[in-house]
């Protein structure tokens, strides 16, 4: 079976996958994590590079801004995809850019906020997906954001803007499953319910535009569901990523563990789930 997920790399296992590299679909990184011209960690995505695929993630594009796309770091991206040329390179849904209130400045809020589904916002999430792509000469992968809040003039459904946002610029989507289940349990459903309305969602989106799914953790704080990448993946996300799966065939996955990494082995075992998910589809 060829493996088709990945795993984040994640500066404690560098040495433990460099050392003896197992079969992975690729490799994930920040993309801003690599944006200076030299150094260590830019050496140690080179040797990565020489035994996967790399997938450049980015979170600082911030591609649903009024404001616009930054041209440093968007110019530094481009850079970092000539070097590496990833397999894939994705940004979120989400804005972080605006002017000072009083003027000055366009300042960046160093988050994912998250952006309300209306036909202007389409209109400025679409420009700018389309500057980034014409940068950098491929289609960017855009992905769905967990959110603890709405907007009141919200009025496109989620599933119906991104398909529009991939009919207008030809981008693809990052479909974050995880996301998904994480937005239905703050809405106050329960896992059973959550994976159902997730799973809705899925059927929702058009299946050509799917180019990655993402796979993690949340945390069950009480009166907040908190999509931290912190554990294993959850029973819920397994099956609406199962669903997923029947639905569009298999798609390069991620498994994406960012805080409290586990030892290597451990991320390893729900890489090889996801695998087993992708090849039972496959098998039919």
């Amino acid at each position: 079976m060829t493996p088709r997920t990945g795993i984040g790399l994640r500066q404690p296992h560098y040495e433990a996958l460099l050392a003896a590299p197992p079969p992975l679909g690729f490799v994930e990184v920040h993309s801003e994590n690599f944006f200076g011209a030299g150094g260590a960690a830019l050496g140690v995505l080179d040797a990565a590079r020489a035994n996967w695929p790399v997938s450049l993630h980015g979170v600082g594009l911030a591609l649903g801004s009024a404001a616009g796309i930054d041209d440093t770091h968007l110019q530094a991206l481009a850079a970092l995809v000539q070097r590496i040329e990833p397999v894939r390179v994705s940004d979120h849904a989400a804005f972080a850019r605006a002017p000072r209130r009083h003027g000055g400045p366009v300042v960046h809020g160093n988050d994912l906020l998250p952006i309300a589904f209306t036909d202007a916002a389409l209109a400025i999430l679409a420009t700018n997906v389309q500057r980034v792509q014409d940068t950098l000469q491929r289609p960017l992968l855009v992905e769905n954001l967990s959110a603890y809040l709405r907007w009141a003039d919200d009025r496109i459904a989620e599933p119906e803007f991104f398909n529009a946002l991939a009919q207008r610029t030809g981008c693809g989507l990052l479909l974050d499953v995880n996301n998904l289940v994480v937005n239905a349990l703050n809405d106050g459903l329960d896992e059973n319910a959550a994976a159902a309305a997730a799973c809705r969602w899925v059927d929702a989106i058009e299946a050509n535009a799917v180019g990655e799914i993402h796979l993690a953790g949340y945390t069950d704080a009480g009166d907040i569901v908190i999509d931290d990448h912190g554990s294993r993946v959850h029973a819920p996300v397994w099956q609406v990523y199962s669903h997923a799966l029947r639905r569009f065939g298999p798609r390069p996955t991620l498994v994406e563990w960012d805080t409290d990494l586990p030892p290597l082995d451990v991320l390893l075992q729900e890489a090889a789930l996801a695998d087993a998910a992708c090849a039972e589809v496959a098998a039919g």
